[in-house]
């Protein structure tokens, strides 16, 4: 019996602006910083190879002196909105009924929410009174994949049973109006708002890529490389410059011996399924992804439409490589970052 993945769908929120449209506001929110500041904080903007981004406000609220309260409301409403949306659509595609599911995962890190969002959509769905219900709050970028670790134990255990993972993040509502620290410009730059949704079976009958095999990748002593900092203005974007190098130097630890494991090599990869962290982050893996004879376009691409919607934005990439329909037998590795600091990682074939 395998686990395997039948479809992932998103859902992008009403507001967009490209990375141009932003600078204008850049000008409002740096007014009185020094000009070799400003010039600076928009050449990391136009940098950061980020075309346009997504939000769940208007970009000019963003830019506003809005209270933590008021931008936490605004990220609970939304979040109900858009993960209703997008499990919507998810189940749309393959046309199941919402009652089917047995269990829904739900992460998010860019808010607070209790009860937590798959509270709201049992209720607004009229999902079964009896799922089982997880939500993943504090594992940053890496929890799209960690959800999909979690369903698929789940469904291990429980052979004939579905599941549904549902990502809702909202950057823009932890931007720090009166920060103008390197962590929060640069988390401002390459971030952006979005949902995804990825449905798994343990059903035979389902059909989807099966899951070979999933492992997580901790790095001691490294807490304090990616978060955030719960502060009276709301969640403060911790981010140490020092991320790129520490995957680079861990890269081969994180690649080889998971696929070794599986009497895989690098060169059986068909499909590199990779969160986009950042310019600097995509620049790295993809030096040692190509060194190896692999390209992350698809995740340079996401990046580029969407920017970096933090645990949503790896099901962006999986979603792109699964409408071309790979062929039977050809194998996805997925790979993210986050808090913690670590790696998580599941093996795909089709």
């Amino acid at each position: 019996m395998s686990v395997k993945i039948i479809t992932v769908a998103k859902q992008l929120p009403q507001y967009s602006r490209t990375t141009a449209d932003i600078l204008p506001l850049l000008d409002i929110w740096l007014q009185g910083q020094d000009a070799r500041f400003i010039k600076k904080v928009k050449k990391i903007f136009e940098g950061a190879a980020v075309d346009k981004r997504y939000s769940i406000m208007d970009p000019a609220e963003v830019f506003t002196a809005t209270s933590f309260e008021d931008k936490n409301n605004i990220y609970c409403r939304e979040a109900v909105i858009l993960g209703t949306q997008v499990l919507e659509k998810a189940l749309a595609k393959v046309g199941w009924e919402p009652k089917s599911l047995d269990y829904i995962i739900t992460v998010s890190c860019t808010g607070i929410m209790i009860p937590s969002l798959d509270a709201y959509l049992i209720n607004k769905m009229k999902l079964r009174q009896d799922i089982v219900r997880l939500p993943v709050t504090e594992m940053g970028c890496a929890a799209g994949v960690s959800g999909i670790l979690y369903a698929k134990n789940f469904l291990k255990a429980n052979p004939g049973k579905r599941a549904a993972v549902i990502a809702v993040e909202s950057p823009t509502a932890t931007f720090q109006l009166d920060d103008f620290s390197m962590p929060n410009i640069v988390s401002a730059a390459i971030f952006g708002d979005g949902a995804a949704c990825c449905l798994l079976s343990s059903y035979e009958k389902d059909y989807g890529p099966a899951i070979l095999d999933e492992q997580m990748y901790h790095f001691y002593d490294a807490e304090q490389m990616m978060g955030f900092k719960l502060t009276n203005g709301g969640l403060q974007m911790v981010l140490d410059i020092a991320v790129p190098d520490a995957i680079a130097s861990h890269f081969s630890d994180i690649i080889h011996p998971f696929l070794q494991k599986n009497n895989l090599e690098i060169n059986d990869i068909d499909h590199m399924v990779f969160h986009p962290g950042g310019k600097k982050i995509v620049a790295i893996v993809e030096t040692l992804f190509s060194g190896l004879g692999k390209n992350i376009d698809d995740t340079k691409e996401v990046l580029k439409q969407y920017g970096n919607m933090s645990s949503a934005t790896v099901l962006y990439v999986l979603e792109r490589i699964m409408e071309r329909k790979p062929l039977p037998g050809e194998k996805g590795l997925m790979l993210s970052f986050g808090p913690g600091f670590s790696a998580q990682r599941i093996l795909l074939q089709w």
